[in-house]
């Protein structure tokens, strides 16, 4: 049996890491076993914390606001990544923009709340709702430097309805915590071919 290794990296409530340890960690999908080998979080009281705890597992927390520059506090997930044999490196709700100095050296995938490359950055919800789109979604895409940029993994669709904001939004984190553990779910048994 093969062990990959996942680092999940969070930033606030964490449902989505709980969706991933509940649907991923130390689960066997045909003769690969996954682990969640690291968590990290930049904020000290997020409920991810306690969501983590739940399954046994403390969160490294580095919190972004003591370092002088986003290279230094990139610097130091990679120092903590690369030591801990990591294959994939998961953002669910980590609310950074990485730099190339994290983004060239780690195998990183990312989950935003919206079509790409439609409504990229920290409002997409809002944008989308707002927008007279008749689909919502949600994107899963390796991470690159550039914004939201990456090239998509996997995307899923749903039909606006009449949903009020809550509702879509709601929407919106159902299909996540279905489509990102079920992304990392192939691209460690499969490879890259998703």
């Amino acid at each position: 049996m093969v062990i990959k290794n996942i680092a999940v990296l969070f930033s606030g409530s964490g449902s989505n890491l709980e969706a991933i340890l509940q649907k991923v960690h130390n689960k066997v999908f045909g003769d690969t076993k996954i682990v969640v080998n690291l968590l990290i979080c930049n904020k000290f009281d997020a409920f991810g914390i306690q969501r983590a705890k739940k399954f046994g597992l403390e969160t490294k927390i580095i919190e972004n606001s003591k370092f002088s520059s986003r290279e230094e506090f990139d610097a130091e997930l990679v120092k903590h990544i690369e030591s801990a044999n990591i294959d994939l490196t998961v953002l669910a709700g980590f609310m950074r923009i990485l730099t190339p100095v994290f983004c060239d050296r780690i195998k990183a995938i990312n989950l935003h709340p919206s079509i790409l490359p439609l409504f990229k950055g920290a409002h997409a919800i809002d944008e989308s709702f707002a927008s007279d789109m008749q689909v919502g979604g949600v994107s899963v895409h390796y991470v690159s430097a550039e914004l939201d940029g990456g090239k998509i993994i996997a995307q899923e669709t749903f039909q606006r309805e009449a949903k009020s904001r809550e509702e879509w939004e709601s929407k919106i984190h159902a299909i996540e915590h279905e489509l990102l553990p079920n992304t990392i779910i192939k691209i460690l048994t499969k490879g890259d071919k998703c």
